[in-house]
């Protein structure tokens, strides 16, 4: 289980943290794989047949599922367990960020040219407000320093377990990889990664399309400090522009590919349906809005939604469920894009499956089913969702 990153930002760990990393790592493996399926089981054989038995029927969505299994011993295990190990992922890189504080402003001041920060912009309280994702100081840690992006790039390589890649870019490989061979014709020379953190799937459509320029926005300004960095240390020419996305300060036309992983849920209805208009706004005809995220409630069971959603009721993330309780064409359309070019798929992680894999899939144009237990679900099997549309 490789739970170290690969590039030039990467901590030196003692032997005390690399084995601290390694044992929460394995943690979260045993809670989402083996507790996960005791949870399912309690599911199966008590919690859904005591709601049948109670209100006629079984659990039909993903509230009431949650409602069945409230109070199952599984539950609360998993529960209790799954929330203590994710305090534990940010605890567990605190130390080393703080000891190679030097090295890493250092570093970002090397980079400092690919950056532009806003210190007028007032950040959203979803993003600088709660602790999201449980992480102390969530994504304004350390304001305007690297300490925000370094613990959270740390922690994920942590929270992962792998499953992300080495340098947590599999969904940015995974996707790009996806669309290039899915559409050759398509060559975009302007991409923005909206809600882009630190960058690490925004450098995958570098690589995808060199040729490109890339910009990757983000409204907490350490992420980006931190992101620069980490994207001068690997090669990459991106540059890192703090915005907000439901906010755009470009022009109208002005993209070709408007992009962002594991970011829509993280935004309130009225900001989600902002940052959709304004994607659509600044594309250019022929150009593709596409998001990776979690896949929505409406196309899974009642316990695989409920499985998704416990995050919005247990790891600080409010607007989680409201999300997934959405559905994406009725998204796209309402920002302007024509239903019949919405796109929709789920694609293999490349880390797992490998790049011959994609490729099988878009030849026999078998879409692997929205609602299998690993879409979105960071377990072994895991698969991506991807939504959106292109602009006419």
């Amino acid at each position: 289980m490789n739970v170290e990153l690969r590039h030039g930002m990467k901590p030196d760990l003692t032997a005390d943290e690399a084995a601290r990393g390694r044992f929460v790592s394995g943690l979260r493996s045993l809670i989402l794989n083996d507790l996960a399926g005791d949870l399912k089981a309690a599911y199966d054989r008590r919690a859904a047949p005591a709601w049948e038995r109670a209100h006629g029927k079984p659990p039909q969505t993903s509230s009431e599922a949650h409602k069945a299994l409230r109070g199952d011993p599984a539950f609360n295990i998993y529960s209790a367990m799954r929330v203590q190990a994710q305090k534990m992922v940010w605890a567990s890189v605190a130390d080393s960020v703080e000891r190679e504080a030097g090295r890493l402003a250092s570093a970002a001041a090397a980079a400092a040219g690919k950056v532009k920060l806003n210190p007028a912009l007032a950040v959203p309280k979803n993003v600088g407000a709660i602790d999201v994702h449980l992480m102390p100081g969530s994504y304004t840690r350390g304001g305007e320093t690297v300490e925000a992006g370094a613990v959270y790039d740390r922690g994920l390589a942590v929270f992962s377990m792998g499953l992300m890649g080495a340098n947590l870019d599999d969904i940015g490989l995974s996707m790009s990889r996806y669309i290039s061979l899915k559409y050759p014709d398509f060559q975009p020379r302007r991409i923005l990664d909206t809600g882009a953190t630190i960058g690490h799937n925004t450098l995958p459509w570098k690589q995808t399309y060199p040729a490109a320029d890339v910009i990757a926005i983000d409204a907490a300004p350490g992420g980006l400090v931190y992101g620069a960095a980490r994207a001068a240390m690997q090669g990459q020419d991106v540059e890192f522009v703090q915005m907000c996305a439901d906010r755009l300060d470009f022009p109208d036309a002005s993209f070709d590919l408007v992009w962002s992983s594991m970011f829509l849920h993280e935004l309130s209805k009225k900001q989600r349906a902002a940052a959709l208009a304004e994607a659509y706004r600044v594309l250019r005809p022929g150009g593709l809005m596409l998001h990776m995220e979690l896949p929505p409630n409406a196309e899974m069971s009642a316990f695989d939604g409920f499985y998704l959603d416990w995050d919005s009721w247990y790891n600080e993330e409010p607007y989680y469920k409201g999300y997934r309780d959405e559905k994406p064409p009725e998204l796209c359309a309402a920002a302007g894009f024509a239903p019949a070019d919405y796109v929709q798929f789920v694609v293999p992680s490349i880390g797992i499956y490998g790049e011959q894999a994609i490729a099988d899939m878009i030849a026999t144009e078998a879409a692997e089913a929205v609602g299998q237990a690993t879409t979105g679900r960071l377990a072994e099997g895991v698969m991506w969702f991807g939504f959106g549309a292109f602009k006419k």
